[in-house]
């Protein structure tokens, strides 16, 4: 993960944090943040994902896509992804998703 990705994205988030989880995933990082609600009186998750993009200039921006998950739908979000992630392995790639290759021009530096 960038560096700058995270401590941009770091700024960005409030006080509301209980736990964040960074996950690089070749050009993109995806934030698996657990939030509470004003009072701490409840929990949710946000997952972001944040796309670093050059700029001709040699500066860098951020494009980010959040979804916010409430706890009612934690079980139906994840059956669903279970359900697509299983069609996936079975009809798209013989029973195996492909892992990432390194990209040795992707900066790795923290």
């Amino acid at each position: 993960m960038y560096k700058e990705d995270y401590d941009s994205f770091r700024e960005e988030r409030g006080s509301d944090d209980v736990f964040s989880k960074p996950v690089r995933a070749g050009k993109r990082t995806y934030f698996f943040d657990v939030k509470s609600t004003r009072g701490q009186k409840d929990f949710y998750l946000t997952i972001t994902e944040s796309k670093r993009h050059n700029n001709a200039d040699g500066s860098f921006t951020f494009d980010k896509h959040k979804i916010f998950l409430y706890k009612e739908d934690f079980e139906k979000f994840r059956e669903g992804l279970d359900d697509v992630i299983t069609y996936i392995k079975d009809n798209c790639f013989g029973g195996e998703i492909p892992q990432r290759q390194k990209d040795e021009s992707t900066d790795e530096n923290y």
